[in-house]
């Protein structure tokens, strides 16, 4: 890549370097906490002084934006292990495309799959700008030097940068696999093999390559002409099913899913359980045997209205009514196995993947409802509103706080019931103990409670972090209401 390299981009490299540094501040010292929040506001203020304000796509980029700033601010509020980890894939990939989507052309649209080239494209064309600048700089600062001189100096600082990650891990496994050879290596001076140097080594390796990926993406984005839409054109999709076919295989569907139907009614939508079956294994093997038929049928639906366009009005009408037929059959199932998990739920207790179920079910009779609307309001987009109803979801997912519900659940059931695990409670994050806390005030004589709290004080103490990037406002009351508990002198 050709570059020309000003004394602006010089400065901005800085810019980028602070940012870099930042990152490396946020989420390389501890869990993650409120530094998410700092940090997506830091790159934001670079976002929005490096455009100077002027975006295109504002509508849903600034929906996109929203869903940025709530998932991050769940590092703050909420402490949920699974979201915790699927958020740091997802809000990474989600500011890539928000700062791509509005640097883009407003003619472009975001809702096919040419945006994922075009992401795909500025990702690679910002690492070749990257490496493109430091050969340059490189030339720039070794201009004294003859050609053949750089280009040895070059190509050992290569060799250091790929040789050294290599060395330590290679110097780790002998020290393990040989105690003679740990000895020796121990016996230099503890300046050179202390954890800190390795640790303040691998912190500098990540910001300067943090520094470079965000200088390399926003260096491409600005400044340069922005892509035409037809270089991003791709061509028809020229594979079509045959309209008759695509019928009798939607017939014969909705003929068994019909008949299924009638003579399960019973079962669908009543507590009654079939002949040989327990209560669990009525709920749990038509639960997930019904959620895997359903979609199926979606994938088959959408194959059908992305790969068959019949002009014929009459089969047009029919096969219109065989889509609605089949989504109506879908939801008549998903309706089936929502109570099913519910009926299982209030026997067995609330989960973590019982509500997720629950919520994927409601996500998925939104979409089946939908695309109904789609089948017969053909100019409608499904890509376009499965994208954002999709973030919508699962940003609600991390804002309604689930394990409070899971645990005020399973409080409520101990309160009809009393029973409750406190096993899975304990498993959850510190909301999970916080139900545990709640239950001692209730019944401080539940058997093996005070010994499931007492080892969580104990665990909580030798992992309290004093960081200020992993402060949490849950974790900070729970840890608060830990130190603060006294257990009952009867109950020891």
């Amino acid at each position: 890549m050709d570059i020309k390299i000003q004394q602006k981009d010089w400065l901005f490299l800085l810019v980028c370097l602070g940012l870099g540094i930042l990152a490396e501040l946020s989420f390389f010292h501890g869990s993650i906490g409120v530094s998410y929040l700092v940090f997506i506001a830091g790159l934001y203020t670079v976002v929005f002084l490096r455009f100077r304000l002027t975006f295109t796509h504002r509508r849903i980029g600034l929906l996109v934006m929203v869903a940025i700033w709530l998932l991050a601010a769940s590092y703050l509020l909420y402490d949920n292990f699974l979201f915790y980890s699927l958020n740091s894939f997802i809000i990474p990939v989600l500011v890539f495309f928000h700062i791509v989507l509005i640097t883009s052309p407003n003619k472009l649209r975001w809702s096919t799959p040419v945006f994922v080239t075009l992401l795909t494209n500025k990702l690679g064309e910002g690492i070749k700008y990257s490496s493109s600048f430091c050969n340059k700089g490189f030339r720039r600062v070794f201009k004294n030097m003859d050609e053949q001189t750089a280009q040895t100096v070059k190509r050992i600082l290569i060799g250091i940068i790929i040789g050294l990650p290599l060395l330590l891990l290679i110097t780790g496994l002998l020290m393990s696999a040989d105690a003679v050879f740990q000895d020796i290596v121990l016996r230099f001076p503890r300046y050179i093999v202390q954890l800190n140097f390795l640790e303040g080594a691998f912190r500098f390796v990540i910001v300067i390559v943090l520094t470079f990926v965000f200088f390399g993406v926003f260096q491409v984005l600005q400044g340069r002409p922005n892509p035409k839409v037809s270089d991003y054109d791709t061509e028809e999709w020229n594979v079509r099913w045959n309209s008759v076919t695509a019928i009798t295989i939607l017939v014969l569907l909705n003929s068994v899913y019909v008949l299924f139907a009638a003579i399960q009614f019973k079962y669908f939508f009543s507590n009654g359980l079939q002949e040989g079956l327990t209560f669990a294994e009525y709920a749990r093997r038509g639960f997930f045997e019904l959620i895997i038929v359903t979609l199926i049928n979606w994938t088959i639906l959408i194959s059908c209205l992305k790969l068959i366009d019949e002009k014929r009005k009459s089969l047009k009408i029919t096969i219109k009514i065989m889509y609605s037929l089949l989504i109506g059959v879908s939801c008549v199932m998903l309706a089936s196995a929502y109570q099913r998990l519910s009926m299982y739920e209030a026997a067995y207790g609330f989960t973590l993947d019982r509500i997720l179920a629950h919520a994927f079910m409601v996500f998925l009779i939104v979409i089946f409802a939908y695309t109904l609307i789609k089948v017969w309001v053909e100019r409608l987009s499904l890509l376009h509103f499965y994208l954002i109803v999709g973030l919508l979801f699962y940003t609600g997912l991390n804002v309604i706080h689930i394990e409070k519900i899971i645990v005020d659940n399973n409080l409520e059931r101990y309160e009809r019931t009393e029973k409750i695990d406190i096993h899975y409670l304990n498993s959850l994050s510190y909301t999970g103990v916080n139900g545990l806390i709640e239950l001692y005030e209730k019944n401080p004589e539940y058997p093996q409670l005070e010994n499931v709290l007492a080892k969580r004080i104990e665990w909580v103490e030798r992992r309290s972090e004093g960081s200020w990037q992993s402060f949490n406002f849950m974790k900070q009351e729970v840890t608060q209401k830990l130190q603060e508990l006294e257990f009952k002198e009867e109950s020891r």
